[in-house]
């Protein structure tokens, strides 16, 4: 449904926001692209959008290149900025019907019902934005990225500020989006957010996409376990018997943690062989839990070693 090819920004300061990047995104699927503050997420998605010019590379939406093809392209896309930039005065009806009509689009409005309904925004369709709270504010520009029937959908940011049911619900409404057959890419701080929803996540860091993964390949791949060891007596250093296995001394040497490869078929024997030694020094266990890392561990160990 979109694809990047060798596409690079650099801003009239010689700031480079995007170096040389690459990217598929497939129709029908939600995108994840996750990234520090000043990674390049939002300049990329304003390329996509038409909104800024690149400096080399191309961009097609459906085989439609964004430059050559701009209006073709962008009425294919509804974008929900971070920004709450809202007509503070206008009612939500106008403001989003207004939108459709941007897009040259004939006026419908049982679709415009259907969107306000589907975000919980039916009640407060006469409602100016002024009166409305900051998440609902946000559901009414994701309304209005909707309004023309886009079959591409951007959320930067959407669920900023919004309370934790607010952005459930909000997950529900991607989730139906999605099952319509609107390919969804989303910029997200909340790395549950992206975990929770995304099919696959890209990583950008400094401008460069530094990897694109299938989600749960991604977590096979580079999800470790630990298992913690919860001691009867708490130990001052780890013991010279059990040096090979690399374990750390945690809980002030209540517990001993031992991390591992998910993936690896070997640890199940290291694991036994661990325990086995444990007993040969005299240790004894009193409990013991394995912790499966996190999308968010991930991210963070990728980010810091390309540091």
């Amino acid at each position: 449904m979109i694809r990047v090819e060798g596409l690079s920004k650099t801003f009239r300061d010689g700031f480079k926001a995007l170096i040389d990047v690459d990217l598929e995104i497939e129709r029908g699927e939600i995108f994840a692209l996750l990234g520090p503050n000043g990674a390049g997420k939002t300049t990329l998605i304003s390329v996509i959008c038409g909104l800024v010019n690149p400096t080399e590379g191309f961009v097609t939406v459906d085989g439609h290149d964004i430059v050559r093809q701009y209006r073709r392209a962008r009425a294919m896309i509804g974008l929900v900025p971070q920004e709450l930039t809202n007509e503070a005065f206008t009612t939500v009806w106008d403001t989003v019907s207004f939108s459709r009509g941007l897009f040259g689009k004939p006026k419908n409005p049982a679709h415009i019902e259907k969107v306000l309904r589907a975000l919980t925004l039916w009640e407060k369709r006469d409602n100016r934005l002024l009166e409305l709270s900051g998440g609902m504010k946000r559901r009414v520009l994701i309304a209005k990225a909707l309004s023309h029937e886009p079959q591409v959908l951007f959320l930067d940011e959407p669920t900023a500020g919004v309370d934790v049911e607010l952005r459930r619900e909000m997950w529900e409404v991607v989730r139906e989006l999605r099952h319509q057959g609107v390919t969804i890419i989303l910029t997200t701080h909340y790395i549950e957010e992206a975990e929770e929803m995304a099919d696959r996540i890209g990583v950008i860091r400094r401008g460069e996409l530094v990897l694109v993964e299938d989600k749960r390949a991604l977590m096979r791949k580079l999800g470790n376990k630990e298992l913690t060891l919860n001691l009867h007596e708490p130990l001052q250093g780890v013991p010279a018997a059990l040096a090979g296995h690399g374990l750390e001394l945690a809980d002030e040497g209540h517990a001993l943690v031992y991390s591992y490869d998910a993936a690896s078929q070997e640890e199940s024997s290291s694991i036994s062989g661990l325990l086995a030694d444990l007993e040969a020094v005299g240790l004894r266990v009193k409990d013991l839990h394995t912790r499966q890392s996190s999308l968010e561990d991930i991210f963070v160990s990728l980010v810091r070693e390309r540091h």
